[in-house]
């Protein structure tokens, strides 16, 4: 490794862990990395038990600083994304797992990281065939990225067509109808409400009905 290399590297090392920023933070220094100079270190998915993602991190960064595996074992991210849902005729907006069971983590494959990694309390294992799992490719990790950066919170559809809805919002706000059609794309839902004996489709945005 020469000069220049080994500077490189120590830029590297010298920068704040993804998990210690916060998730816009983490999402350009990930892009950072991605964008650093091949040397070999690439994002592998890791799963875990459902609901433990946080605790897996924590522990996982644990075993990094104790074992000295700095060198090897770069970053951890669970992803997340802010979601909106109606609730009790309440807006709510709560920060969702893009891939509950899931974590990324940033590394060097080898022997020992591995093993770091998979001996981890809460790890199930890496994702991917064989004995070697297989790394993301970079444009499933800028898909992923961008999915964290995105201001827009997406959101929670709890009901489906056939299904009873309430409305809570707007002009027929407290009537009741069965869902007739939902159009993902433009987020808007059609029910079929009865007025005066006769089934009428009104238009509404997801946020205006929540599930009976």
């Amino acid at each position: 490794m020469d000069l220049q290399d080994r500077e490189e590297q120590e830029d590297i090392l010298e920068e704040p862990s993804l998990s210690e920023m916060g998730a816009s933070e983490a999402v350009e220094a990930a892009e950072e990395i991605e964008q650093k100079k091949d040397d070999g270190r690439a994002w592998y998915v890791v799963s875990c038990y459902s609901g433990n993602e946080e605790k897996v991190q924590h522990n996982l960064e644990q075993r990094i600083e104790s074992m000295g595996m700095e060198d090897f074992i770069f970053d951890i991210i669970v992803p997340t994304e802010e979601e909106v849902e109606m609730k009790d005729g309440e807006r709510r907006t709560v920060e969702q797992r893009v891939f509950p069971g899931y974590i990324l983590v940033n590394m060097l494959q080898t022997e020992e990281s591995r093993f770091v990694v998979r001996s981890t309390p809460g790890v199930i294992g890496f994702v991917g065939m064989g004995d070697k799992p297989t790394p993301l490719q970079p444009e499933e990790v800028a898909r992923i990225l961008k999915r964290m950066e995105s201001k827009a919170p997406r959101i929670k559809v709890t009901f489906r067509p056939g299904e009873r809805v309430r409305i809570v919002e707007g002009p027929f706000k407290d009537f009741h109808g069965k869902v007739a059609e939902l159009d993902v794309e433009r987020m808007i839902v059609r029910v079929m409400v009865n007025f005066f004996g006769r089934d009428t489709p009104v238009e509404l945005d997801f946020l205006q009905v929540e599930k009976a």
